[in-house]
């Protein structure tokens, strides 16, 4: 809920700028690598998290 209400407080000139830094800081090939590494990561943490919910859940029945 507090990443929303952040989210919200920004506005286009922030966004734009914040974007601008870290094309700055890491250059146009990385980021898609950075980008592409971060999307895995959150895959296997949804996975993980599926996992461990049909594990609870078997242990019920």
């Amino acid at each position: 809920m507090t990443n929303t209400i952040l989210l919200a407080a920004l506005g286009g000139g922030e966004i734009a700028l914040i974007a601008l830094a870290l094309l700055l800081l890491f250059g146009g090939k990385k980021i898609p690598e950075l980008m592409r590494g971060l999307g895995k990561g959150v895959k296997e943490f949804k996975d993980a998290k599926e996992s461990d919910t049909n594990e609870f859940n078997k242990k019920d029945i």
